[in-house]
């Protein structure tokens, strides 16, 4: 029979030798400026479904779109975030397209005599958008710190921030100290110029052009131009060019573009009524006046704008040229330097720590020889693959989980004497003798015969994956603690997406196309994983409640829009552990901002993003078991007299593996769902 170690190698091997489903890093192929060569015009103005509730194609459908149009770049300007960013950067990099990487920021600045009071938000400030593009590093740094304050990061006041989250804005003025490294465009119908000019407020239009030229330079603004064939854009467009040619900065096109298709443009309506709670009908001045905001040709944009000015097109791609930042490459991400004493070296602290504690462990000869031999290897690999600083922060923020936990277990509770750890390392950093003394897991790798391969190796080419497990109590501390030790700036929770699945489709899109709610209801709960729109016409022609004739269009255009809708984000969230922790500030790399709970921040990425620029993600799990342990030592001294030491519990106690053979396993960690349960009296572990 196999060996379980013999098992484990075999399956290392295999895992290395499975392709990746994302591509990697040294997939992507850099490219030059002659890929712009010969190239009438470039896009500028574009957004994906990270344009939440707004934009209704992904960034995939986006890029096979412009590649299959002869696109050779794209520029990313979704509103106010970079929540797609990293993705959009990545597919454009695989699909040869040169990521642009910008947003367009919604900016408010005090009202004059001369604007209408209903226009005014809350504050009584004016609200426009502008369209901000990274043309070097320090311009993608202030890109994420401006999109940071307009999500309420820095904000002092709890009322303000939770506004903010949800409504993000930024003062103009803010705009001055954040200019560096950014080409400044316009912006769309809903920009500032742009309205005063269709004000026929000329005087402000130029003023407010002035001003831009003064903060960023008139190498760096343009005066954006759209044309979607939208009453009102040919005079608005001519009086732009004569208002650049006045202030003396370039004219640029742009689409305007919220889906890669004219098709997309029914889901880009139903998305905006659901963004304003309303239905189509009642969301009309909310919408876009036309369905022309799509992705079109580089030759038919060109001839769009030809008719405005000859350079407008053309300083589409020159702006492109100047674009040089690439999102994919090194954004400069360091993990903090672990605290050294002088003339130490990370690999040497690491070395010290692991030893002190190897002699203790390890007494008995023979596990101590075998204990040196698998340390040794695994120093070797930790200096191989530049590892030691990662393991040492790592250490650090276990030792503020026990200093957490020891103000959590308060003295004299029962698990306050015992020498429990704060947490638990799951996985396979279990096999790991350096995570061992260090603290991160409770488990001997050496007692227990763990194969190490799987967590350290070689040829490994990500960091390490280490899960830690608190008990909920000390992870909600320790989250905060992180965030003091290191501070807003450095450290923040991983984001995640909250995407559209069948039933809230069905839902919100049916409210949308104003359909029954008590009907919606009935089908979403019917609703299974549909695959495409057959399925749901198959339900609804199987069920004469649904209507017939002209009674069944608006449930033939849900079943068209449900999948469309699936899999789009509805908001952000929060992963449910991760944190980044970085040496420089973390909003120089990925805007961040305030968590709805107190204290803490998140960042605009998600694990993948994160992944992909190469940052570390410390997943910081709450596990309610634990939780349960921590109180049953309390339960067991409190009624038996005795405090169990759980280091020392026999793991081949036979009573233990006959109730979990029996499925009785109701609240126990990986074998506590009804098919575990089903399954356990069966294979008899």
């Amino acid at each position: 029979m196999e060996r379980w170690d013999e098992f484990e190698s075999r399956q290392a091997r295999a895992i290395k030798d499975t392709p990746r489903s994302r591509a990697p890093r040294d997939t992507v192929t850099p490219l030059g400026d002659d890929a712009l060569d010969g190239v009438p015009y470039v896009e500028l103005h574009l957004h994906t479904h990270y344009s939440l509730l707004d934009g209704a194609s992904s960034p995939d459908e986006l890029v096979h779109t412009a590649v299959e149009q002869g696109h050779a770049a794209l520029a990313l300007t979704d509103h106010d975030g970079l929540f797609g960013a990293m993705e959009f950067a990545r597919a454009a990099r695989a699909g040869g397209l040169r990521p642009i990487t910008g947003l367009e920021l919604t900016v408010s600045e005090p009202a004059t005599g001369h604007d209408d009071p209903a226009d005014l938000d809350e504050e009584g400030q004016v609200r426009s958008h502008l369209t901000l593009l990274a043309e070097t590093r320090e311009g993608y740094a202030n890109l994420c710190r401006l999109s940071s304050l307009a999500f309420g990061l820095g904000e002092t006041d709890r009322r303000a921030q939770e506004a903010r989250r949800t409504d993000p804005v930024a003062p103009l003025a803010s705009l001055e100290r954040h200019s560096a490294g950014l080409i400044v465009l316009t912006g769309c119908r809903e920009g500032r110029i742009p309205s005063l000019v269709q004000a026929g407020r000329g005087a402000e239009a130029a003023a407010t052009l002035a001003r831009l030229v003064g903060w960023f330079g008139a190498e760096q603004v343009f005066v954006e131009l759209q044309d979607n064939d939208v009453h009102g854009d040919r005079p608005r467009n001519e009086a732009l060019v004569r208002l650049a040619e006045r202030v003396g900065v370039g004219v640029v096109g742009t689409g305007n573009v919220h889906y890669h298709a004219r098709e997309r443009h029914r889901l880009q309506d139903v998305l905006v009524a659901i963004r304003h709670r309303s239905t189509l009908d009642e969301s009309h001045a909310e919408r876009r006046p036309n369905a022309e905001f799509w992705l079109r040709s580089p030759a038919e944009q060109a001839e769009r704008f030809a008719r405005y000015h000859p350079e407008a097109a053309a300083n589409s791609v020159r702006i492109a040229r100047r674009c040089a930042f690439d999102l994919t490459g090194d954004l400069g991400y360091r993990l903090p330097a672990p605290p050294l004493s002088e003339g130490a070296t990370p690999l040497g602290e690491l070395e010290r720590i692991c030893r002190e504690r190897l002699g203790e462990r390890y007494r008995s000869p023979s596990e101590r020889a075998k204990a040196e031999a698998q340390f040794a290897e695994e120093l070797r690999l930790i200096e191989l693959h530049d590892l030691a600083g990662f393991f040492l922060i790592y250490h650090e923020v276990f030792e503020l989980a026990e200093e957490v936990a020891r103000d959590v277990r308060a003295a004299g509770i029962a698990r306050g004497l015992t020498d429990l750890p704060p947490g638990r390392g799951r996985g396979s950093s279990v096999s790991s003798i350096v995570c061992y003394l260090i603290g991160l897991s409770h488990i001997d790798p050496i007692h227990h015969g763990l194969f190490v391969g799987r967590f350290l190796n070689e040829e490994m080419d990500s960091l390490p994956d280490i899960d830690l497990d608190f008990p909920r109590d000390i992870r909600a501390e320790l989250i905060e603690r992180v965030h003091a030790r290191w501070g807003r700036e450095h450290a923040a929770l991983v984001a995640s997406f909250a995407t559209y699945r069948t039933r809230g489709a069905i839902r919100d899109a049916g409210k949308a196309l104003g359909l029954p709610v008590a009907e919606l209801d009935r089908l979403a709960r019917r609703a299974g994983p549909f695959e495409g729109p057959e399925q749901i016409l198959e339900v609804l022609a199987n069920d004469p409640q649904f209507g017939e004739g002209e009674g069944m269009r608006g449930w033939r255009e849900l079943a068209e829009m449900v999948p469309q809708l699936v899999g789009v984000p509805r908001h952000l969230s929060q992963h449910p552990g991760g944190m980044v922790i970085a040496s420089e500030p973390l909003i120089d790399c990925v805007p961040c901002q305030p968590a709805a709970m107190p204290n803490r921040y998140l960042c605009h990425w998600d694990k993948d993003s994160i992944g992909d620029a190469r940052m570390v993600k410390i997943d910081f799990l709450g596990l309610g078991m634990l939780s349960v342990v921590e109180e049953t030592v309390d339960l067991i001294a409190a009624g038996r007299g005795r405090v169990v030491d759980l280091s020392r519990i026999d793991f081949e106690d036979e009573a233990v593996f006959d109730t979990i053979c029996q499925g009785d396993t109701v609240g126990v960690f990986q074998i506590e769902s009804r098919a575990q349960i089903a399954m356990l009296p069966r294979t008899q572990p």
